[in-house]
């Protein structure tokens, strides 16, 4: 997957909902941990993020559970690479 836009894309895998921020030019491969799997992809575009479902043969009911995450330069990637800060005050006050 290729960022080609103007701000930061949120690429969230599922089934456990990982999430990687591409900037601008950035380009990242979600492939299968193990070898010889053919990998099919179920993308779901939102505003500002893809959300993609990795699945074995065409067959949406297997899903690929052990994948990685990596950069043009072949970096394993980790869950929330990334991740802008939450915005300030976004904490929920609390009740006394």
């Amino acid at each position: 997957m290729e960022n080609a836009g103007n701000g930061d894309l949120c690429i969230f895998i599922e089934p456990y909902g990982e999430d990687f921020y591409l900037k601008p030019g950035e380009v990242f491969t979600v492939a299968p941990e193990a070898e010889g799997i053919d990998v099919w992809f179920s993308t779901l575009i939102w505003e500002g993020g893809i959300t993609v479902w990795p699945y074995e043969d065409g067959d949406p009911t297997k899903i690929v559970l052990e994948y990685t995450v990596t950069d043009a330069n072949g970096t394993r990637l980790e869950c929330g690479h990334q991740r802008p800060p939450k915005p300030g005050g976004s904490d929920a006050a609390e009740l006394g």
